[in-house]
Parts: C-alpha cells; structure tokens; sequence
C-alpha cells in the first residue's frame, strides 16, 4: 500500500524536470558575413548575434588584432542589445575585417561561455582573389602612379585669409595710435569746425548762385521768388537775431522798420516781398523787368542793413608804428 502511495510522485517527477528545462532556453550565436568573396586588399563586415534570456550573465571573446593568420581585424562596433519576446536578449555586434593574402579561409566559429556550457557559432569561409597577373606580357605593367593634387578650393585658405587681413589691419591701427601719440593729438579725430561767412557774404554767395541758375527765365518764378526771399529770411535772421523763417512778410516789415529809421531799406524789402508772396499765392506771372527788380533789391537790403566791424584805433596806431619803423624806399617807389 505505501508503494502505491508514492506511486503517483514518481510519475510527476519526471514532468517536473522536463518543464524546468522547457523555462530555461538555451543560449544561441549565429555569425554571418556581408561578402565572402573579395578583392586583396579590401573590407568585409562580419555580423556576430547571441540571443540569450534576459538577466544571464554569458561571456564571448574575439581576438584584438586577427580572426585567423591573414585574417586582420579593423574594428569592433559596439554591442547593441534588444528585448525581444519570451523574455529573451538579442546582442549584435559587427567585426569588420580585411585580408592581404589571397586564399580561402575557413574562420574559426566564434565561441560563448554559458555557465559550465560553451557554444560554438556556426563556421563562415571567406575567399581572397588577387589579380591575375601575365607574366608573358610584361608592358601591361605599370608603375605606381604620382601623388594626386586635390582641387584647389578657395574656402581651404580663408582661415590664412581671414589671419592676414586681421594682421593688417592690427598693424594699421598699431602705427595710427604711435603717430598720433607721437603728434600729441586725440585718439579719436574731432571735425574741425568751419567758420561761419558773416551774414551778408553768405547771403550774397546765395543770391550770386539763384542769378546763376535763371530760374525765372525757365518759367520757374515760383522756385525762384522762394529761393530769394529764404536767402533774405536767413539773412535777417542772423542779422538781427529774429526768427524770420516761421514769420509772415507783414511781421517781418514790422521787424525792419523798428530796427531801420530810414525809409528806403523799409521800402526796398517791401518791393520783394509783396511781390513774392503775389507769385507764391496768388499765380501772378511778373514781367522780366519786376524779377530783376526784386534781385537788385534784394541785393541792394543786404548792402544797406550790413555790419561792417571797423578797425580799432590801438590797431590803426600799431600799423602806423610799423610803417613808421620800416620806411619804403622812395627809390623802389619810383621803379
């Protein structure tokens, strides 16, 4: 009876066992090439995946420098790893390799180390070709070629461009600051400031530029009436200190007569003016003889109402004492 009691537990046991097994799935590498049939001399890339469960820790090795003698290793890539289903760990890594030999190569299976189990990936040929060479026809031989120039490509030299333009220019600034240093002056140029004409030589040069343009002749009075009664605005502007430029012709007279007693500068002004606001404002063409009218009158304000700034005598005394010390030869005079 205590046979058949145990008997069902020797039954179960092996099932047991069997589903332990079926969890734990075995660790795999496969190892492929891209091309395994090259040229000496050139590259091919080996493509190394292990699948194992996630959380094993397994170890592979591969050689540093050569897969095999005439099989040379030229890098590595980093392992790459990827969760997949079942709980499972894909880790890729690709050897890229070259060999200078030609022959066929069988490269040993690469290995990794499962706890007390190792597996072996599966085996990959790789046939080196070289050229055929005809000894019979030696001219097909040629020599090794010349080194090849690159194109020349102006953005290569902008930084030796750029590096001496900037040089020059540092040394063009150096010596500025050295001469002006050595001249006492200002880092920094100041503009000289260009004296101002009294008021009636900038006044005349201004009319002496509108007679020269014959403004009126052209049919221009308008232009031309405007362009002499701002001269004369200007003028008595900086002649009596007024803003004649914002005043009206009537506040302007008023101006002149207050500051002049005599009639004829009154009368002189008025003459413009009037008729310039008449072209101006009410399209009045005036005959040839009224426009010279009013240029000589205009001219002939400025004259009048001019400050003429007269000689010191401590001055005219200083002249005479000069003449007085240094006589002229009556004998130069005569020649």
């Amino acid at each position: 009876m205590k046979l058949n009691k145990y008997k069902w537990l020797y039954l179960l046991l092996p099932i047991i066992l069997l589903g332990t097994n079926l969890r734990a799935q075995e660790t795999l590498i496969d190892a492929t090439i891209d091309v395994a049939d090259i040229m000496i001399g050139e590259q091919t890339s080996i493509h190394l995946t292990i699948t194992i469960d996630n959380g094993k820790v397994v170890y592979w090795s591969i050689p540093a420098d050569m897969l095999m003698p005439g099989v040379e290793i030229l890098s590595l890539s980093k392992p790459d790893t990827t969760l997949i289903d079942n709980n499972r760990l894909v880790v890729k890594q690709d050897i890229l390799v070259t060999s200078f030999d030609s022959s066929l190569y069988l490269l040993p299976p690469f290995m990794v180390i499962d706890q007390n189990d190792t597996i072996y990936s599966n085996q990959i040929a790789l046939k080196v070709s070289t050229l055929e060479v005809n000894a019979d026809t030696p001219d097909e031989f040629f020599d090794i070629k010349d080194v090849w120039k690159p194109p020349f490509v102006l953005a290569d030299y902008y930084p030796w461009i750029f590096g001496i333009l900037l040089t020059l220019f540092l040394i063009c600034v150096v010596g500025y600051i050295i001469q002006r240093l050595r001249n006492q002056k200002s880092l920094i140029p100041t503009k000289k400031e260009v004296p101002l004409l009294p008021p009636h030589e900038e006044a005349i040069m201004h009319l002496d530029e509108i007679k020269q343009q014959k403004l009126w002749q052209q049919g221009r009075e308008k232009e031309y009436y405007t362009e002499v009664t701002d001269t004369l605005r200007r003028y008595i502007l900086r002649r009596y200190g007024t803003n004649a430029m914002e005043m009206t012709s009537y506040e302007i007279l008023e101006v002149i007569q207050r500051e002049n007693d005599a009639n004829s500068v009154y009368e002189t002004l008025k003459q413009v003016l009037q008729l310039a606001d008449y072209v101006k404002f009410a399209k009045f063409h005036p005959l040839p003889d009224e426009n010279d009218l009013s240029m000589m009158n205009a001219y002939l304000f400025i004259n009048q109402t001019k400050h003429v700034e007269f000689v010191k005598p401590t001055e005219t005394n200083e002249v005479n004492e000069q003449t007085e010390n240094n006589p002229i030869d009556s004998n130069l005079t005569e020649k």
